[in-house]
């Protein structure tokens, strides 16, 4: 497993785990980011800048302190 952060761009994943509080937890099931939940890293930002992913046909650009708690399994 690794974390969102070190994704390559275009790679597709599954999320494994989210590594924070009940409050992270319900802010990125609020942006359908839950486990169990295949997405793909479109880019990322320069300097610790947002994370974009697509998660079914939405796009979401997701903080890098958050990007970092997200632990994905490249498929």
């Amino acid at each position: 497993m690794i974390s969102l952060i070190d994704l390559p761009d275009g790679s597709i994943a599954t999320i494994k785990s989210v590594k924070g509080g009940h409050g992270l937890i319900q802010k990125l099931e609020a942006l359908g980011i839950r486990e169990g939940k295949e997405i793909k890293r479109v880019g990322k930002q320069w300097m610790k800048g947002p994370v974009i992913i697509r998660a079914g046909q939405t796009e979401l650009a997701i903080g890098y302190g958050m990007a970092r708690r997200i632990m994905v399994e490249i498929i």
